[in-house]
């Protein structure tokens, strides 16, 4: 019973911390402007996309709004863009605050242009905007990036269509952020009277890439290797058998299941993606779902533990079943790098690897520990019935 409170305590921690990692994301309301600035202001917004927040104060005896648009850019010398479009919702005519520094040196000054933005790849330059911006300036500090500005807002209205965007540079200039993911996303309206604020929903096709990352990352990527450690650590346990048993089996088989169902995501999303290959992640993928499938039917092929043969089926289902881990953890790797979402995701799914790792480690040392004791306690009883006749009396060798 020790050690099975051990195990639920060690689990418990280390599912607690990764709750706690990712959970523990910044809010608009606890953004502290460096002192260099010197600003505060009384509304915020924390934008969905690109870890960016806006902060506001509304002038309403003139219409005008002093805005801070802060944005996470952990090199100095990218750029940051927030703006807004008086005539669409989108980045095709937006007119905006575009930021970066001089020069590729660090600490260089950072220059803020007024822009409009009239196709996918227009001319940086400095224009007069459809409304008048009386102030602006940025500051990297912190690992943002921030533009201050006090403009007057387009038709007095308060509620306005924004768009907002983070990159790197290219030959000193603004390159063209990705076509995918967050980047395409970072636009919505707001209100600056009321707070109130709308971001743009994602198409179908977006939401289906997200969930079949979210099905195969849980699926293969994590309840796969939790039941691997159920079945590998538990069994040692005199008390869990055959408890550990059925967790195993109900681990995987959920495993599995959400898998399927993330399989057939990627079916779906490969048929839309004509000319569209990623085959290295295609190709585990298959042969992820192979041998898993093979897992799963040679179940019904296990034989009795007193079975002669069973010794081959165990060599057999260990080396497929941590054959099929290791491609699950490579194969959700390549599918975020494919989807390329904010780096907190990808951090996160590393922290859970890591915190696995970690139980088995302990795990491992504990029944190591546990597996050496029983068999010097076994040790000890032979010795003990070998050095005495049938009359129980010792034989001291004489």
């Amino acid at each position: 019973m020790a050690s099975k409170s051990i195990i639920c305590c060690l689990l418990f921690f280390f599912l607690h911390a990764a709750i706690t990692a990712c959970m523990g994301q910044e809010t608009c309301t606890s953004v502290v402007f460096s002192s260099a600035s010197s600003r505060l202001y009384t509304s915020c917004n924390s934008l969905p996309h690109l870890g960016a927040s806006l902060h506001w104060t509304y002038h309403p005896s003139d219409a005008t709004v002093d805005v801070a648009y802060r944005a996470k850019q952990q090199d100095p010398t990218g750029w940051v863009g927030w703006g807004l479009n008086p005539s669409a919702s989108g980045m095709l005519e937006a007119q905006v605050l575009l930021a970066f520094p001089s020069s590729s040196d660090n600490g260089a000054p950072i220059t803020v242009y007024t822009t409009t933005l009239d196709s996918y790849q227009p001319t940086i330059k400095n224009v007069t905007l459809s409304f008048p911006v009386y102030s602006r300036a940025a500051e990297y500090a912190g690992g943002f990036m921030t533009i201050y500005a006090n403009l007057q807002l387009p038709k007095n209205s308060t509620k306005v269509n924004h768009v907002w965007q983070a990159g790197t540079l290219s030959g000193g200039l603004p390159a063209t952020h990705p076509a995918s993911g967050d980047n395409t996303l970072s636009k919505g309206t707001i209100d600056f009277l009321s707070g109130e604020s709308t971001a743009a929903a994602g198409d179908s096709r977006l939401r289906r890439k997200n969930t079949h990352g979210v099905l195969n990352a849980v699926s293969w990527g994590v309840l796969m290797p939790m039941g691997a450690i159920i079945a590998r650590y538990l069994k040692v346990f005199k008390s869990a058998d055959p408890a550990w048993f059925y967790l195993h089996v109900a681990c995987q088989f959920s495993a599995y299941v959400i898998g399927v169902a993330g399989w057939g995501t990627g079916l779906k999303l490969g048929s839309e993606s004509t000319g569209i290959t990623y085959h290295g992640h295609r190709n585990i993928g298959i042969a992820l779902f192979s041998l898993a499938t093979l897992q799963v039917f040679a179940l019904l092929l296990r034989p009795n533990k007193d079975n002669k043969h069973r010794i081959y089926w165990d060599a057999y289902h260990h080396s497929v079943g941590y054959v099929v881990i290791l491609l699950s953890v490579i194969n959700v790797f390549k599918g975020l790098d494919i989807l390329d979402p904010e780096k907190k995701w990808k951090d996160t799914y590393i922290a859970v690897i890591v915190l696995l790792g970690a139980i088995a480690l302990v795990l491992e040392v504990l029944t190591w520990v546990i597996v050496l004791k029983r068999r010097s306690r076994s040790s000890g009883k032979s010795s003990s019935q070998n050095d005495t006749n049938g009359y129980g009396r010792q034989n001291l060798g004489v």
